[in-house]
């Protein structure tokens, strides 16, 4: 009966979680600036369901972002997933486009195909987010300005911890330029937080790729187990990680307590109101 309801129900029920997070370095021309966080689609967990995902999207853009950021996993094994869902990808729409990232999934690393189709693959994957519009980063960054102020937002392609998921990150490379300013980390996997980021001048890590397992039951996730940050909001001194359960599924195709989610992160200045 779980697998039925998350299946039939859960899957299709997105929540948007919103989460206020206070900085004493943010910019002033910042204060309330809202970023969306989706991530983890895996489009082929969408095939037949067009129609949900397509709803999912209103409920992006009625978010009124300034900044859309995908943290990875737009597909689960090829390219070719994208086509169903591709108008509805194209029309999400922030002040400040859609930044983007790779994930694990992204290099299908998980394909019955050789090493040279998936590097091909991994091109199309490339081409077709430029096409849809998205500015994806490949260990780079973006300066987005409001006025004279500014905030650097850093894109790692995936790290992990385990030797499981390819781990093609360069940080330092990503992060070139970006010395002093107000940074905002998109990486995939959340245990790249507390192998490299923390300690460093990054004040808010964005990552996804747990899913919170599509399973939790009053409040706790088996995900737990196996990721110290797991699912939510985590805080160490001045620096935040946001760990966003996904849109899509991989694992089977249900949700069960763990619902597809959406994050709305508004960004305030301490001190003001």
């Amino acid at each position: 009966l779980f697998i039925i309801y998350g299946s039939l129900i859960g899957r299709n029920r997105f929540e948007v979680t919103e989460v206020e997070l206070a900085f004493n370095n943010l910019p002033a021309a910042f204060d309330g600036y809202r970023i969306v966080q989706i991530s983890d689609i895996h489009a082929r967990s969408f095939e037949g369901r067009e129609g949900q995902f397509a709803k999912a999207v209103n409920m992006i853009n009625s978010l009124d972002a300034d900044l859309i950021a995908f943290t990875g996993d737009l597909i689960t094994l090829s390219p070719d997933e994208i086509s169903p869902l591709e108008h509805s990808l194209s029309i999400l729409k922030a002040k400040d486009g859609v930044i983007s990232i790779l994930g694990n999934h992204d290099y299908s690393m998980y394909s019955d195909v050789d090493q040279a189709t998936k590097d091909e693959d991994l091109q199309r994957l490339i081409t077709r987010q430029k096409e849809l519009g998205w500015d994806l980063l490949l260990n780079e960054n973006r300066t987005i300005c409001r006025g004279a102020d500014s905030i650097a937002v850093i894109g790692v392609e995936n790290t992990s911890t385990s030797h499981f998921f390819p781990s093609k990150g360069d940080l330092p490379k990503a992060s070139e330029g970006t010395d002093g300013a107000f940074s905002i980390v998109l990486t995939h996997d959340p245990m790249h937080w507390e192998s490299e980021i923390l300690g460093q001048d990054y004040a808010l890590t964005l990552s996804g790729h747990t899913h919170a397992m599509q399973l939790s039951i009053l409040g706790w996730s088996p995900s737990s187990l196996l990721f110290k940050h797991s699912d939510g909001l985590y805080t160490n001194g001045s620096q935040h990680l946001y760990v966003n359960a996904g849109l899509g599924e991989t694992l089977f195709p249900a949700r069960i307590g763990a619902r597809p989610e959406i994050t709305l992160i508004t960004l305030k200045k301490t001190g003001c109101k």
